[in-house]
Formats: structure tokens, sequence, C-alpha cells
């Protein structure tokens, strides 16, 4: 027992060092001797998730909740893990558990507001941040939070609130700073742009601060018609952004080029499952697909499911093999070993108990193009729309919008040239899309649907085999949380600014004009 109790306590001193890998190498000894201490796996849970294994952490963590299920600690960081994992579901059952057992810690209130916010839960998530702010005033980063929430449910007046008390409490909370530039339209009366400006030349050594406030003079200088001025901060708060990745063109070339080798001819209906639900919404990121999304799901059939990752996981799983299929030198091969109703059948499951209620339901994760030629297979009877945009304006929006750093899908994103030559992959993609698989994906230019709405929403609820109804022309009173970058324009009436935004900018994109150009993409308005 000594031995034990020996062990134990270095693990635990570890754990407070924060030594993960001399956690890890406690953890087998201390288990071997007391599997069920509970603990013991909590820790181990924790040392995987710091060391970025969370295939290894989930099962010590599930564990340590199973045999004390009444700790709020353990509950919350298994949330958390979950929610990194990309199993909303499960992640918001746990949460719910949380909850219930009434934790009194700001820090785990928070924690479990961030597990509803990621996992399309922004009603609850407002209501943990707001337990959270209320239990300690005074923390500057709880208010932010509870700010984000509150805009992701259309309460921008609250929210503007919550981030000044933010920024009284912390002046240098860089992320609360480009928060507040987007909530409203600056002015020559109303704008902040001195202040930033301030700000940037007194901490232009801190990373997040060229990234912050350059992003957010951006939009101001952009707000009063200064587009070189809002161009030479966006190129500078994007700089400082991609400091943080390590990216390189040629990944995505490859991933794209095994698509092509993985679906080569046309594909004949699949074998999966007969299931009509899912309406899936793609295209690249700010093309339109939050705009189309709240549209379908003004519908009474349609419910919106939000951003899912789910289709690519269930893919990545279906695969069976170590390798990704983008490095598999066979990938046809090994999609003809594809159960493709199970596929299917599995990707409707991970979506429960949030779909199932409606008819329909829609997938809105904007590089589910680059899954187009399973989902034909898995699911034949679901309805696919991508989105076009005019290519200028689609990677100049891009360009202007602060993706998440942690987000690899969007690190193509940090740079001009690299969102233009990500363009030219997609077109290419899509290209192929509609030779291997005629008539499946509706192609809707973002241009006519801003010009023509209601044609254009009659051939989208066509394509879908809905019946017309008023309230998809009305979307704007669609009162579901909108969780994208788009989460204050699609509560408005249609608009017509955005069209043609590239101009704005001609002189600044020139480089990327002629990159398309080359590549043979047609960049005349």
């Amino acid at each position: 027992m000594t031995d034990f109790a020996q062990l134990h306590a270095q693990a635990i001193g570890a754990f407070n060092r924060h030594d993960w890998p001399h956690v890890l190498a406690l953890a087998p000894y201390v288990l071997s001797m007391a599997p069920s201490h509970a603990a013991t796996h909590y820790m181990t849970g924790v040392a995987y998730l710091e060391q970025c294994n969370l295939s290894r952490a989930l099962p010590h963590l599930q564990r340590a909740t199973e045999l004390e299920p009444a700790n709020i600690e353990f509950a919350a960081r298994l949330a958390r893990a979950l929610a990194n994992a990309r199993l909303g579901n499960a992640a918001k059952a746990v949460a719910e558990r949380v909850m219930a057992l009434e934790p009194q810690d700001a820090a785990t209130l928070d924690l479990v507001g961030t597990v509803y916010a990621e996992t399309g839960a922004p009603d609850q998530a407002v209501l943990a941040f707001r337990r959270a702010a209320t239990l300690a005033p005074n923390q500057p980063v709880f208010r932010y939070n509870l700010a984000t929430a509150l805009i992701t449910i259309g309460q921008f007046d609250v929210a503007e609130r919550e981030i000044e008390t933010c920024l009284t409490q912390n002046p240098l909370f860089w992320r609360a700073h480009l928060a507040m530039a987007h909530l409203h339209r600056q002015s020559p009366t109303r704008q902040h742009l001195a202040r930033l400006q301030t700000l940037l030349e007194q901490h232009d050594d801190d990373r997040d601060a060229r990234l912050c406030l350059n992003l957010a003079l951006a939009k101001g200088h952009e707000d009063l018609g200064d587009y070189p001025q809002a161009f030479r901060h966006l190129a500078q708060g994007k700089q400082a952004a991609k400091e943080m990745i390590d990216y390189s063109s040629a990944q995505d070339e490859a991933i794209f080029a095994a698509l092509l080798r993985t679906f080569p001819d046309v594909q004949a209906p699949g074998s999966g499952s007969p299931s009509t639900e899912p309406i899936f919404v793609f295209g690249m990121p700010r093309s339109g697909t939050t705009l189309v999304e709240r549209i379908l799901t003004s519908h009474p059939d349609v419910h919106g499911a939000g951003e899912l990752q789910n289709f690519g996981m269930t893919v990545g799983r279906a695969w069976n093999s170590p390798t990704p299929f983008w490095l598999d030198p066979a990938p046809s091969a090994r999609v003809r070993n594809i159960d493709w109703p199970r596929l299917g059948t599995n990707y409707l499951a991970s979506t429960r108990p949030d779909t199932g209620h409606t008819p329909h339901f829609v997938d809105k994760f904007p590089f589910n193009f680059l899954y187009a030629g399973f989902i034909a297979r898995a699911l034949p009877n679901a309805k696919m729309i991508c989105l076009r945009r005019h290519p200028m304006d689609t990677c100049l929006g891009n360009f202007r919008q602060m993706f998440g750093e942690k987000l690899p899908y969007y690190h193509f994103s940090f740079d001009l040239l690299d969102i233009g030559r990500y363009y030219i992959l997609f077109d290419r993609l899509m290209a192929h899309w509609r030779k291997v698989l005629p008539g499946r994906i509706l192609e809707v230019d973002y241009e006519s649907l801003v010009a023509t709405p209601e044609s254009t929403i009659r051939q989208l609820l066509a394509h879908c085999n809905l019946p017309w109804h008023d309230d998809c022309l009305h979307f704007e009173h669609n009162p579901a949380p909108v969780i994208t970058a788009s989460a204050l324009q699609v509560r408005k009436p249609m608009f017509h600014s955005s069209v043609g935004r590239w101009k704005r900018y001609a002189s600044e994109l020139e480089g990327l004009r002629s990159l398309l150009h080359d590549a043979g993409i047609d960049t005349i308005d």
C-alpha cells in the first residue's frame, strides 16, 4: 500500500507541475495496483489531452466519470474532450449531466458553455456563460464568451454591453476589440479607429494584438471607404495569423488529386442508405452557404443541423486503413470495399437526436464538397447544393474573414495567393463532380440568389422536393441561432452590397486575378 501511496503522490505532483510525460509514465503502475482509481484515470486522460492524443484520453476520462458520476470536474473535462473529438451529441449529453449537478465554479461553467457553443446549443451556452459571469463578474474572458454566444442568438445590443465591460476590465483583450468592430458599421461619428491605432502602436510586438487590431482597423477603414488603408491592415493582420500555423498548399493539392483518382468515372446510383433526410449545403467559405441554409430552414419541413463534420469523420472510420485516403496508393480499390449502406446509416445515426424530428435537415459544412463522391454513394437520395460566387469576391471574402487558426480546413485562408490556389483546386473538383455525378449537385450562383431571390429559391426548393413556402422568402425572421461568421448578415433582408466588393480593392487584388486568370478561371464581372 505504501508503494501505491508514493506512486500516486508522485503522479499528483507531476500533474500539478503539468509534467504530462511523467504522469503517463507513472499512471500504468498506479492503475495496475488500483484499476478503479478514478483520480488516476482522470489525470491520465488529461495528460493525453494535453499531448493531443484524444483517442487515448477519452477512455480514461469516461472511466473516471463512470467511477465518480457526481464529480463535476471529471464530467466537465469529458464533455470538453468529446466536443474536441467532434462527438457533439455525446458532448452535449455529458454537459447536461454537469449542469444537473449545479456547478458553482465559474471556470467549470465557462468550459461547459464552450462545449454547448461548439455543439450547436447556443441558448444553453448563454445560460452557462451568464452564470459564470455572475459568479466571477470581474473575469473579462467570461464576459467575452457570453457576448459571442449572445451574438449567435441575435442579441447584439446585450452582446455589445458585455464586450464593453470586458474591455473596461482588460483593455488588452484583443479578440474583444475585433468582435466590437464587427458588431456595428463604423461611421465618422461612431468609430474606434484612434483607440485601435494607439493600441497597435503600443503593442506591435504582440502577435495576437497585431492580428486582432489590424483586422479591426481593416473593418473600420472599409466602413469609412478608405480601401487602400483597409487592405494594408488586412494584409498585416492575416500575416500575423499565418505565423501561427504550418501550412503548405501542396498538402491540399494532394488531397484534391486523390479525390480525382478515387472517383474517376461516372458514378451509378449507389446502394447506400435510402434516407431522404439530408440536404448537404456546401461550397467555398464566404460564398453564401449560411444564407441558403437560413432560406431552407425557414421551411417547416427542414431543420438546421449546423456545420457538422460528421460525414467526413464517418468516412474516415469506413476507410478502415491507417493511411488517409489522400495518401493511399490505390484509393479506388479501397472504395470498392466500403459498405455504403452502413456508411450512410452511421452518418445519420451520428446526427441524432438533433435530427429525425422533421422530414429533412440541412448539414451546412462548407467543405463537404470534398466528400460529394462519398455522399452520392452512401446516401443516393440525399440532396446536394453547392454555392458558387464570383471568384474574386469569394477569395476576398476568405481573406477578410478571420477563421480559427486551430481549424486545419481553413489554413489556406491566411494568405491571399494561397486562397487563390485553393479556389483553383475547388473549381476543378466541382468540374469533376459535374462530370461524374451528373444531376446530383445543384450549383447556385450567389449573385442570382441576390438579384432574383424568389426564382432562385423556387429552384432550391424544387431540387429538394419541397413545396413552396412563403417563409423561405423572409429568412431574416428565422429565429434559429447562427454560429458562423455570417451571424449578423443573415438576420437582415437580402442585400446587394457584398456583390462586386472586390472592385473596391481591384489594384490590391491584381496578383490574385492574374493567378486565377492563368488557371483559366473567368474573373470578368
